[in-house]
This record gives structure tokens, sequence and C-alpha cells, in this order.
């Protein structure tokens, strides 16, 4: 699922002549919020419900260099969620559908008052069941990675 599309900005270019590493993660945040808005939690949706999204963790895989003005597509998977967490995969392609970049993300509902863990409001959950799921078995390649010098 297409969660969101942009370019490479000309001040997200680097000393390399390519996007700098922090700018990718900046496209994948921007993926967060386009999710976060698509299951309600808009800013009229944290208001009505006092509840928000935290990321807990992330993990970046670069797999190709981005320029320019180039378009960037951005794929959404979820690969897991209970009541209150969501276990994401978002993959960045260009316009030939070469895969860029991917980023995996736990994600943690809020309570906005309290600071706290909580689950996620019915309608939330509701939007979230339309997702597009991965079966287990059939996660993206990438995901589920461990960081380490393999020996």
């Amino acid at each position: 699922m297409i969660i969101l599309e942009t370019q490479v900005a000309s001040d997200w270019v680097d000393y390399n002549g390519h996007m700098n590493d922090a700018e990718y993660a900046r496209v994948f945040s921007q993926a967060c919020e386009a999710l976060i808005d698509q299951i309600g939690l808009d800013a009229t949706g944290r208001e009505h419900y006092g509840y928000t999204i935290y990321t807990l963790e992330t993990h970046l895989c670069y797999r190709r260099e981005a320029h320019q003005d180039q378009p960037l597509t951005i794929d959404l998977t979820l690969l897991d969620s209970d009541a209150k967490r969501l276990h994401v995969f978002f993959a960045m392609f260009d316009d030939e559908a070469n895969l860029l970049a991917t980023s995996e993300q736990m994600l943690m509902g809020m309570k906005q008052a309290s600071g706290r863990p909580s689950p996620f409001p019915e309608a939330v959950t509701h939007r979230i069941a339309e997702l597009p799921r991965a079966n287990r078995d059939a996660w993206p390649e990438l995901a589920g990675r461990t960081l380490g010098i393999r020996r």
C-alpha cells in the first residue's frame, strides 16, 4: 500500500551528491505520520481521543542512492499488531521501482494525558485492521533483521 509520495529536496543532498542518510529517516518519519493520519490519529483524532503514537524503535537499511528531485514512493506493510503496538515495514522506491531503503519500526499507542501506553481507541483498531498485513512466513526479505558483525 502506497502511504507517501514525495521527491528528494535540494537541501537533502549532501557533499556526496546524494540524499543524506538523515533525510531517509525524515522521509520514513513523514510516512509514519501519513500512517498515523490514515488510522484516524491526525490532529483532530489526537485531540478527540487524547491519544497519540510514539516510535519505540527504528531499523533503517540503505540499498541505493537517491538524488535531487528524484521521485520517491513509500510503501507500507503491517507486520504485526496488538492492542497498543504496531510493527510496520516501510519500503522506499524510486520511479523505476528500484528499492532505495527500508525502515522497520515498532510504534506504541499512548494516552497523551498520562504519557503511558494504552490500547488503541476502538475506531483506530478498526482502521488498523484494514491495513495490508504480511503473513509471518511472507514478510519482506529485509524485515526482522538484526544488526551485528557476522562471524
